[in-house]
């Protein structure tokens, strides 16, 4: 490759162990717990898609009335997917590189490989030297992020067009080298901020032990989503240099990898520019999804009530249940997303009236339908108010639950929801969506993770159309084959007791090595 364009190459030939301990971290948010990522960077829209979208947040959408989302694809002949998206609003550019590997597809033993590798990503090359990825885009005026979920991870850089030749050859760059460079020095550093993010982000955040222990619940052992994706320490701590090397080459191969460009720029100038960088990367063929042999996400493989309680240091309570729902796009993942809508989604919807207004016996209701490949997680979560019994909360809960799913409960509360409670639904949904499409940033997300999840990048018209497509009937069917109160996990959080007089506090865990965005 050629160096890299428009920057000093004045760099240290070596680096201290300090240095590389806290290279890049400050630059880096690290994303990788959420199964949904949410992007919140704004920018101006081109006209077509502006007018598109106050005709959606209008409520008169008609199926002509799907948000433009132009593109084209091609193919490198070492099978990465090259996306271009074109807008020039605004002096701004978005390059996204994202590959189709995630906490999933783990080796047995080796669970967190996928979110530490997002993090070894930034440790450097030959060209790039540890940090300086980050401090050569920060000075063209560039910034970057990203996030590791149970099927993907995804790298993405922003900044003006001037600095677009610098971001495509700082992502060629580092897949085609980092995985041979890697040391054990680059490992052990990589691995401490893990640990250490664990400790701060779950061990030692109120509730965050719920991310660690519900997958291992809700799933049997053996299943790719039975862990959660930051991994467990046992496992990090014995992965080795070796383990790393082949995870990258296994799964960071261009062929497995889907490039998208967007923002102001000239594709006859932009192509010439991706061929030389990406195209010469040698490849070993796309690695073969592992998938999850003997799992149907039609089909719960739970067969009973699994309860654990979780003494934490928080002042209140809360109850998680959780369903296997289905996998994403799948018939039924739509309907569930409307269903959390109407269960608790402002001060009308179900829940929230219910167990906040009316009964008092919570302070906040949370439900969601998160997605994923092979199977999807439908949770409710409920923070109770101070003093309410959790066994009292848990009966409401499920009063409401079973009024909402099979009619059950009091006769004078409708059972199942009702036509203005589902177009409510689909407005709140939609505009959701729309709000991922009016950043720039969104736009180009929203297209890799199309491609990477269904092969067809323009997929955004069939998405829309599930929820718009969904009647009373559909979603009553999806939430009641879903919502078994006997097949589902109940996963409690409750104070731990007060330390005795005089005994030793646990320590708090140090910072995260740089901090964090």
């Amino acid at each position: 490759m050629q160096e890299p364009p428009g920057v000093s190459l004045d760099v240290p030939a070596r680096l201290s162990t300090e240095q590389v301990a806290t290279c890049g971290i400050s630059a880096h948010m690290r994303l990788s717990l959420s199964r949904s990522a949410r992007f919140c960077r704004g920018i101006a829209l081109t006209s077509s898609l502006a007018a598109a979208l106050a005709t959606v947040a209008a409520g008169t959408a008609r199926a002509d009335d799907t948000p433009p989302l132009p593109f084209t694809k091609s193919t490198l002949a070492n099978g990465m997917t090259v996306i271009l998206h074109e807008d020039h609003a605004l002096p701004q550019v978005v390059v996204n590189v994202g590959f189709r590997t995630g906490s999933r597809m783990e080796q047995p033993h080796r669970t967190g490989f996928a979110h530490l590798f997002e993090h070894l990503m930034f440790m450097g090359t030959r060209r790039a030297p540890t940090k300086m990825f980050d401090l050569w885009m920060s000075a063209a005026g560039g910034e970057n992020n990203a996030f590791t979920t149970s099927d993907i991870t995804d790298y993405y850089d922003e900044g003006p067009p001037t600095a677009l030749p610098l971001l495509l050859w700082l992502e060629a760059d580092r897949l085609r080298d980092l995985g041979q460079l890697m040391t054990k020095a680059k490992l052990d550093a990589q691995r401490d901020v893990v640990l250490n993010e664990r400790r701060q982000s779950h061990e030692n955040q109120p509730y965050g032990k719920v991310e660690l222990r519900l997958p291992e619940l809700l799933y049997n052992d053996g299943h790719p989503y039975h862990h959660p994706v930051i991994g467990s320490p046992e496992d990090l701590n014995a992965a080795s240099v070796d383990d790393v090397k082949q995870f990258f080459s296994t799964w960071y191969d261009p062929s497995n990898a889907t490039l998208v460009v967007a923002g102001d720029f000239d594709p006859a100038q932009l192509l010439p520019l991706i061929q030389r960088d990406f195209g010469a990367i040698p490849t070993k063929g796309t690695p073969a999804d592992p998938g999850a042999p003997g799992f149907d996400d039609s089909k719960s493989t739970l067969t009973k009530v699994v309860r654990e309680t979780i003494p934490d240091r928080v002042e209140l309570p809360e109850i998680v249940m959780a369903w296997q729902s289905p996998k994403r796009f799948a018939p039924g993942d739509a309907e569930l997303s409307l269903f959390a809508h109407v269960l608790a989604s402002g001060k009308e919807s179900r829940l929230y009236k219910s167990l906040v207004y009316e009964q008092k016996l919570a302070q906040t209701v949370t439900v969601s339908q998160d997605p994923s490949q092979l199977g999807s997680q439908f949770t409710v979560t409920v923070l109770a108010r101070p003093g309410v019994s959790l066994d009292k909360l848990e009966a409401a809960i499920d009063a409401e639950l079973a009024r909402a799913t099979t009619g059950g409960g009091a006769k004078s509360k409708p059972a199942s929801i009702s036509e203005a409670e589902l177009v409510r639904a689909k407005n709140e949904n939609e505009m959701g969506m729309v709000d991922e499409l009016e950043r720039l940033l969104g736009r180009a997300m929203t297209l890799a993770v199309y491609q990477m999840t269904t092969g067809n990048p323009g997929y955004l018209p069939t998405d829309l159309a599930r929820f718009r497509d969904a009647t009373v009937d559909s979603v009553q069917k999806a939430a009641t084959t879903t919502i078994d109160l006997n097949k589902r996990v109940v996963l409690r959080v409750v104070p731990e007791p007060e330390p005795a007089p005089g005994a030793p506090v646990a320590p708090a865990s140090a910072p995260a090595a740089g901090g964090a965005k």
